[in-house]
């Protein structure tokens, strides 16, 4: 089965180089504060630099979604936010701009600052009004797989359950097929019967299992909290190292697109993985 997809104007999939996403927060109370762009001048030196380095989409987030922080926002400040980031964005560099949200407000406010499409971490599962904006007005998304219920056992069957809901979803409010990709949620299962670090681990280990669904795989593991636990490193600054290994891992068992904070670092470990698989 050939994966394919085309978001934001960009090609991924089976026999397309992996993409690069670059990770862009505008939220104060991100578990990573060196990905937070603090004004428009950091901002947009932040897209440029990750533009240079070769980036081929932009993803900007204006509320944490990390599960294990309490960090919700208003939807009008969230929608606030993003509009104003994504502007700037736009203005910066020609990268297509994913608005990394799971509410339809924001979704809608960033579409009309110029976001092509939506990265939402639900899944189509926090606001019912999502699937048809999308639909509707953007040109793509990436679903994500996030936990729904204590008790899960089994990593790659739950995930790819989620995901086959997600996608029925999207299908029944008319988007079309070629303008889907999936991301396992590494990080989003916490209350699972085998320890998160262990099942971020599975997942990455049989990320292959996930091409049953058809569509592309996005990873995003940047600094996460699992390298944390394995490292003994609490401060996300210190986990560069760790991701890459992971990402290197991620792409050699089949992802099609990584999501980073590093993108030039995160660039040539993606490209040596390439080449080794």
């Amino acid at each position: 089965m050939t994966a394919y997809a085309r978001v934001g104007g960009v090609e991924i999939g089976d026999g397309f180089p992996v993409r690069l996403m670059g990770a862009i927060n505008v939220s104060p109370e991100s578990f990573y504060a060196g990905s937070v762009a603090a004004s428009e001048a950091a901002l947009a030196r932040l897209a440029e630099q990750m533009a240079a380095e070769g980036a081929d989409l932009l993803d900007i987030g204006a509320m944490s979604t990390a599960p294990y922080l309490t960090t919700e926002i208003s939807e009008d400040e969230e929608a606030g936010r993003l509009a104003s980031a994504i502007a700037v964005v736009r203005r910066a560099v020609p990268q297509p701009v994913s608005a990394d949200t799971k509410r339809s407000g924001p979704a809608r406010a960033a579409l009309d600052a110029g976001a092509q499409m939506i990265n939402d971490v639900s899944g189509l599962r926090s606001d019912p009004c999502m699937a048809s904006l999308i639909a509707e007005r953007a040109d793509g998304a990436i679903l994500m797989a996030s936990e729904t219920a204590p008790g899960a056992q089994e990593p790659v069957a739950t995930v790819r359950e989620l995901l086959g809901q997600s996608l029925r979803a999207a299908r029944a409010a008319g988007v079309p097929e070629d303008r889907l990709v999936v991301d396992p949620g590494i990080g989003f299962f916490r209350r699972a019967t085998i320890p998160w670090h262990a099942w971020d681990c599975t997942i990455l280990r049989q990320l292959g299992e996930l091409r049953t669904l058809g569509r592309p795989i996005l990873v995003g593991l940047s600094r996460k909290s699992f390298i944390g636990h394995l490292l003994g490193q609490s401060d996300p600054s210190q986990r560069l190292p760790g991701s890459l290994a992971a990402t290197a891992a991620a792409v050699l068992n089949g992802a099609h697109m990584i999501r980073t904070h590093d993108v030039g670092a995160t660039r040539d470990a993606v490209r040596m993985a390439e080449a080794l698989r």
